[in-house]
């Protein structure tokens, strides 16, 4: 235990069961949760849609809300509740030091220009003229900066005073990982005392689905849960709405303010396999060996997606150990790309916290965990490439 220990201190989570740490560990404990679940909107693909949203309760500016698109505003809330968790928002000195890491999207594209340009392009050939009449006459001005990735990062510095130093990173469950694992290692070796980490997802977007269907990783069909999805037509992922942002700090700055504390996270390990050569397997279980798991039974909080190759390494590789257990947790909150990391760190830090396992979430592929679980997995193995995991302790 040293002074640089990096220690969890607020939570905020929004996901289509609801907001907030203690709404999720509710509905996540709780028996018989069923997943929320619209299979109408985008058939044959299903989501897990948002809950309502108050945006006025972190957002208190309308303004602020109507030039941000739903990610940023998702992201911006989701923040938000992080701070208040941490018994932070409030604390202008506090917010004004804090440094912040983002993993973000490209932002959402104007569908409706989309379908104006393509519409006119069955019957116009010059088609490099065409895209310019439709980027001067139809774009509004402020499209492009509500794209810009570090938009996010840039509205929860004014809409929540967080003005310290800001990195964004891009790349999906890997910028998640990136970004947690960034954060982590500032707090760790001193340079910076208190971090806001996270990232969020809109999947109820055509553009979003778009992104995943050009590479058939969309699962088709009666929804499945993640790990039961092998074989199904599609690719197997089942996309879902949500956010999730983490307050890491010192453990010297947490007891100097009586922070009320979590967890402990230990080192987060990533990793990039080469997968048309057959190395994510063994990527996962070097991983693994890095983490240094304990002897003891361990629950491993694992973001599969429900990707057929990546869900299935993954699933031989922690049932490989007979020390994990593990929890599919995307089964009830969908896949949320690059939040889905800071995610499944939240959501282990909930299980040391309470010194409770959650109940199996998919009873034909998961098995009990007795016991009080001390330290928990973190898992991402992106459905297209990146590798990570970090282990959560008592601290």
């Amino acid at each position: 235990m040293t002074s640089h220990d990096v220690v969890i201190t607020g939570i905020g989570l929004v996901s289509s069961l609801g907001e907030g740490p203690d709404a999720h560990w509710q509905k996540l404990t709780a028996t018989g949760t069923k997943p929320v679940l619209d299979a109408e909107r985008f058939a044959p693909y299903t989501v897990h849609p948002l809950p309502e949203i108050d945006w006025n309760l972190q957002i208190a500016k309308r303004g602020d809300q109507r030039q941000m698109e739903t990610w940023q505003r998702l992201g911006t809330y989701t923040a938000g509740l992080a701070l208040d968790d941490a018994g932070i928002k409030t604390d202008e000195a506090l917010c004004s030091t804090m440094d912040m890491v983002v993993a973000a999207g490209g932002g959402e594209r104007d569908v409706a220009v989309d379908n104006t340009i393509l519409a006119a392009s069955e019957s116009r050939p010059d088609f490099d003229v065409l895209l310019n009449e439709k980027l001067t006459t139809e774009l509004r001005p402020t499209l492009f900066l509500a794209q810009l990735s570090n938009l996010l990062a840039g509205n929860i510095s004014i809409v929540h005073k967080v003005t310290g130093s800001s990195r964004t990173f891009m790349g999906e469950e890997g910028a998640g990982v990136a970004a947690v694992e960034t954060a982590a290692a500032r707090v760790r070796s001193g340079q910076s005392t208190h971090m806001l980490v996270g990232g969020a997802f809109q999947t109820e977007h055509p553009d979003m689905l778009l992104g995943y269907e050009l590479g058939a990783y969309l699962h088709r069909g009666a929804w499945k849960p993640v790990w039961q999805r092998a074989g199904s037509e599609g690719g197997g992922v089942v996309s879902g709405s949500g956010g999730a942002f983490l307050v890491l700090e010192s453990r010297e700055h947490a007891e100097k303010r009586n922070a009320r504390v979590y967890a402990e996270l230990g080192p987060v390990r990533s990793g990039r396999a080469r997968r048309k050569r057959g190395e994510l397997g063994s990527t996962i279980e070097t991983l693994l060996k890095a983490a240094n798991l304990p002897q003891s039974q361990v629950l491993a909080l694992s973001g599969a997606s429900g990707g057929h190759a990546a869900t299935s390494a993954e699933k031989a590789a922690i049932d490989a150990h007979a020390g994990l257990t593990a929890r599919g947790f995307g089964t009830l909150t969908g896949h949320m790309k690059e939040a889905q990391f800071p995610f499944a760190v939240a959501l282990a830090a909930l299980a040391v916290h309470n010194k409770a396992p959650y109940p199996v979430f998919d009873a034909a592929s998961e098995r009990n965990f007795n016991g009080i679980p001390e330290q928990v997995l973190a898992t991402a193995v992106g459905y297209h490439q990146f590798e990570g995991l970090a282990l959560v302790s008592a601290a």
